[in-house]
């Protein structure tokens, strides 16, 4: 064996040993949970303790809320003593002017949903919190509300969910 050859072995072998050292890991859910430690998950329903309401939004949020979790994480949803917990309460669901018109006429409406949430991890406390998130989404004030509300508050209640994903095991 020449030299040549003994040296394109010993590139090989070097640059495989490298390449086999080295792994990347992606994780294509967004999560960021050590199923090792962490196998369930507690997510209690979200009361709705805002003084304006439309009926539909506590089931929609509490269904997509678990959804979220079910559909992106390998956690098991229990009912009690989860090693996450999340709960909370809706506390707000209201509509405000956005922005008026050139004849000052209200042009625009945004509706708003905010809810309260405490999340406890109990294999790290140091991750608990609890925080408030709002969705706001905004439609044109000559629609009335009746008419988009199912529509808006679907897409608020995906937007919490999100948020409440990314603040619970994202760690974004």
């Amino acid at each position: 064996m020449d030299w040549t050859s003994k040296t394109r072995i010993t590139l090989c072998l070097t640059v495989s040993l490298i390449l086999s050292a080295c792994s990347i890991s992606y994780k294509f859910n967004g999560a960021s949970i050590d199923y090792t430690k962490t196998k369930t998950i507690q997510i209690n329903d979200f009361p709705i303790r805002s003084s304006y309401v439309w009926g539909p939004m506590g089931p929609m949020f509490n269904n997509q809320l678990k959804d979220q979790f079910a559909n992106h994480t390998k956690l098991e949803q229990v009912r009690r003593n989860g090693d996450l917990k999340i709960e909370g309460e809706i506390t707000q669901y209201q509509q405000r002017n956005k922005s008026v018109s050139a004849e000052g006429y209200s042009a625009q409406t945004e509706l708003s949903m905010t809810v309260n949430v405490r999340f406890t991890n109990n294999i790290k406390h140091s991750e608990d919190f609890e925080r408030q998130f709002t969705a706001t989404a905004v439609y044109e004030t000559t629609l009335s509300l009746n008419s988009v509300q199912e529509e808006l508050v679907t897409q608020m209640v995906k937007d919490l969910c999100d948020q409440i994903y990314n603040a619970t095991v994202a760690n974004w």
